[in-house]
């Protein structure tokens, strides 16, 4: 993924999760987001091109997943409030769920040996072609290249039937299983490399 990707990249985002906390934060914040991944020596971003020159899909994630909410906090954490003051106004029942984000970091694996995958987004019309599969995979080759013994990632349990399933024909297994403090049901897998 280049930096002249994370405009499509952002609206797939929007059509691939409308309902999901970052979406809700919009699209400077996921504009803000996508681009410091880009940017960070440790982000792993790809992107899947059509013939016709379209982003059609993309992962993200980073080989350092403590150290890049680290970096980035520590670097952009005014542009990122910036960013999101919209969407608290108009929601101001996400503050506390905002608050709860910035310990996330605390909560990922430390270590230049773990990669984090955060996102994957497949436009709409252009799944069910086998694009996702060889976005992970390379994600994964991407992570195995730098040194990575495991990548970790996280998903809803309940009502999300067919990404747990993606998962798992990937390859990743359930490590463990918790509630958000909103009462969502995550699943957290990994794959050994």
């Amino acid at each position: 993924m280049a930096l002249n990707d994370v405009a499509p990249v952002v609206q797939t985002h929007l059509l691939s999760f409308p309902e999901f906390f970052l979406s809700i934060l919009g699209p400077k914040f996921l504009s803000l987001y996508y681009s410091a991944v880009c940017s960070d020596q440790s982000g792993i971003a790809l992107v899947s091109i059509g013939q016709d020159g379209a982003v059609k899909g993309f992962v993200a994630g980073t080989a350092n997943p403590r150290g890049f909410y680290t970096r980035l906090l520590k670097k952009q954490w005014l542009k990122f409030a910036a960013a999101s003051v919209m969407a608290v106004l108009k929601t101001p029942a996400i503050i506390p769920r905002m608050l709860r984000a910035l310990s996330f970091p605390k909560d990922n694996p430390a270590g230049q040996d773990v990669a984090g995958l955060y996102s994957i987004g497949i436009s709409p019309g252009d799944q069910q072609q086998g694009m996702g599969r060889q976005l992970v995979a390379e994600f994964i080759n991407e992570a195995r290249r730098r040194g990575c013994r495991q990548v970790f990632l996280t998903t809803d349990r309940d009502g999300n039937e067919g990404v747990n399933r993606f998962y798992q024909k990937n390859g990743f297994a359930i490590k463990r299983q918790f509630i958000t403090p909103q009462g969502r049901r995550m699943n957290e897998y990994g794959v050994d490399l």
